[in-house]
This record gives C-alpha cells, sequence and structure tokens, in this order.
C-alpha cells in the first residue's frame, strides 16, 4: 500500500546511473526521490523542496563532499546517509564525525540502502517526538499534499502545485498548526491577518470556501477542513510536520 505521504529523500551523485538506480528503486518501494548531481542542483532542491533525509555521495567530482555534508548538518539539521568507496575507511569515520547518520560503501544494494534509510528516517521520527522541539518548522503533510513555508507553496504528491493567496496559505498553516482542534474565526483571524484592517469573521468563512474548492475531494462534504457550527473551524486530518 502507497504511504500518502512518503519522506522526500534527495539523492546527491555525480554518477548519473547512480541517480538513476535510486530513483527507480527508491521510488518503488514508497519514498519520493529528487536527484541531484552537485551541490549546487542541490541547494536549488533544498531551497524549493521539503527534504526529509539526504544520501550523499563523498566523492562528487570536484567538491568537498565533506564539506557539504557539514553544511547540511549545520544549516539545516538533516538527516545524512553517506555513500563512501569500499576502502576509503578515513572518509566514513570523518564523515561519522561530522554527524552523518548513516554510510553505505559502494558497490552497495540498494535493498540494504533502503534498510538503512528506513532506520534513519524512524530514529529521526523518534527523536523529533521528544521535547523541547526547538526546530524550525520547514513543513506540513497531510493528504496527499505538502506545504512547504519556507517557499509559501501547496504542492501535490505528484509535484503539481496549487495556487494560494497569501491569505489562503496563512489560514492553512494555521490550521495545520493545530490539528484536530476547533478553532474559532478569531482565533484564524489573528493567526492568518487574512484581510488587514477588514476583520470580520466572514473573510475567514469565504477564505475557507475557497480553500475548499482547491483541496478537498468533494468540497461540498468537506474531509479536511471541518466546520464547528456556532464556533469556527477544524482541520480533521492527520498532519505531519517536517522540520
Amino acid at each position: 500500500m502507497t504511504e500518502i505521504n512518503p519522506p522526500h529523500i534527495l539523492v546527491v551523485d555525480d554518477d548519473a546511473d547512480i541517480r538513476k538506480l535510486l530513483q527507480e528503486y527508491l521510488g518503488g518501494n514508497g519514498l519520493r526521490v529528487s536527484a541531484a548531481a552537485s551541490s549546487r542542483e542541490m541547494s536549488s532542491i533544498l531551497e524549493a523542496e521539503a527534504i526529509d533525509l539526504v544520501i550523499l555521495d563523498l566523492r562528487l567530482a570536484g567538491e568537498d563532499g565533506m564539506a557539504i555534508a557539514r553544511s547540511l548538518r549545520e544549516k539545516l539539521a538533516l538527516p545524512v546517509v553517506m555513500l563512501t568507496g569500499v576502502h576509503e575507511e578515513a572518509d566514513r569515520v570523518m564523515g561519522l564525525e561530522l554527524g552523518a547518520d548513516d554510510y553505505v560503501t559502494k558497490p552497495f544494494s540498494p535493498r540494504e540502502l533502503l534498510a538503512r534509510i528506513r532506520t534513519v528516517l524512524r530514529r529521526t521520527k523518534e527523536s523529533a517526538s521528544d521535547p523541547p522541539r526547538q526546530r524550525e518548522i520547514r513543513a506540513y503533510r497531510f493528504g496527499g499534499f505538502e506545504l512547504n513555508l519556507r517557499t509559501r507553496r501547496l504542492k501535490r504528491q505528484d509535484g503539481r502545485a496549487v495556487n494560494l493567496t497569501n491569505g489562503e496559505v496563512n489560514l492553512l498553516a494555521a490550521l495545520l498548526a493545530a490539528p484536530e482542534r476547533i478553532l474559532t474565526r478569531d482565533q484564524l483571524l489573528e493567526a492568518s491577518r487574512v484581510f488587514d484592517n477588514e476583520v470580520y469573521d466572514r473573510a475567514i468563512d469565504i477564505v475557507v470556501l475557497r480553500l475548499r474548492r482547491k483541496i478537498e475531494p468533494d468540497p461540498t462534504q468537506p474531509r479536511y477542513i471541518v466546520t464547528e457550527r456556532g464556533i469556527g473551524y477544524m482541520f480533521s486530518a492527520p498532519v505531519e510536520i517536517v522540520y
């Protein structure tokens, strides 16, 4: 059974055959996969997407893989699985000292790599649930959608964008931040500031109506944004937080 909101993996390797292999194998095993051949391509993808884990070849052509690994850990606190050569023990030791979560040596078994990825993701998820949680939230995922808070864009699982206004993004983010909780119109107005100075509760109703048309399978029978009569609204689906 395909996961509704699969983890998003970024493969960084200058070998086109390895990128293709991992995109096909990991993608066929329930993960979303993006690929980059260089640190520049990696940075562009990280700016646009909420990535859960990076698979990094430490021997990128003409680049310092250790510096890239260090930057990923310091700036984004992303879990990293390293790809190293079978004889490069010094690289593995240094990479682990820099904070990489695991490593696989080339040539590798895609099945083994998948198992290691799942172990790291599970461990990361468990640690994220422990207080205090001081890390910045990068995205929310729900029902095959992903709201990236950095880019303020909503995408479907297949990568298609859903065009939202600024007010719609703010309101959706406010709802996703408090799933399964009833929020009054006043709370939503405060959180989303939909119409600046035009603060009246029916402004929220208008934006909710527009959001439902864009994300609900059937806007007349909402699955996500549920009305609590006389009070406000509640987001009634599971929400995954991406740090």
